[in-house]
Parts: C-alpha cells; sequence; structure tokens
C-alpha cells in the first residue's frame, strides 16, 4: 500500500460521494475516464453516460459516509483503491453497508476513474 497513493486517490474518489460534486456535471466528468464503466451494489452495470444522468438528476440523497481506503499500484499509472461505505439517514441511522473498489487511470498527468464496483457487506459498521 501507497500512503500518498491512497491519499491522492481516497480525496479524489471522495469528491465522488459528496452531493455538491454529485450535481456538478463538468467536475464529475472530468473524474471519470471516458470509458468508464460501473457494476453497482444491486449488480447492474453503468456506462459513463447513465451514471452523469443519474448524478445530475439526484436529489435529497443520504450522506455517503466512507474509510478504509486502500491504494496499490498495480502497473504504472494502474492504481486499486479499495474502501468500504454505508449511507446514513437524518437520524444516524446506517444502511446499505458495502465493499467498494475502483480502478483509477493516469491519463494525462492526472488521475481518473475507470471502473468501479459495489459489493454488498456482510459485516455492518
Amino acid at each position: 500500500m501507497d500512503p500518498t497513493l491512497t491519499q491522492q486517490l481516497s480525496q479524489q474518489e471522495a469528491q465522488l460521494l459528496r452531493p455538491e460534486i454529485r450535481n456538478q456535471p463538468g467536475r464529475v466528468s472530468q473524474l471519470l475516464h471516458p470509458a468508464f464503466e460501473e457494476t453497482g451494489r444491486s449488480g447492474q452495470r453503468y456506462t459513463r453516460e447513465q451514471v452523469l444522468e443519474a448524478l445530475r438528476n439526484e436529489s435529497d440523497a443520504a450522506e455517503i459516509v466512507a474509510d478504509g481506503y486502500a491504494a496499490t499500484e498495480l502497473a504504472p499509472g494502474v492504481a486499486l483503491l479499495t474502501y468500504r461505505s454505508t449511507q446514513r439517514d437524518a437520524q444516524g441511522l446506517r444502511s446499505k453497508h458495502t465493499l467498494r473498489s475502483s480502478i483509477w487511470l493516469l491519463t494525462d498527468g492526472h488521475w481518473q476513474l475507470r471502473y468501479h464496483q459495489g459489493t454488498p457487506a456482510q459485516d455492518i459498521w
């Protein structure tokens, strides 16, 4: 695990969890690689365009809390980021505990998210 890479990628990934960033298609477009794909915790596959559209139309999203970030460089300019997340409602109740993994590519000097997957977690926290 590379602490500097973990810090850099976790900060970028965390932006995608914040409502004020999720509602900015321009910023999200910068973070997502042109060939971005996602497999959601439901097993549903999403394209970059589907994700951009869903985030653009998102309203009143639950707060997403994430921790346990760890990054590993798989090859020069290719990194795997793993972490866990949960949604927290206004009363502080947590739901949708999820294990997450993302593949980031270094493109023209900046990291972009190429692939993301969420898997329902057996354990809750």
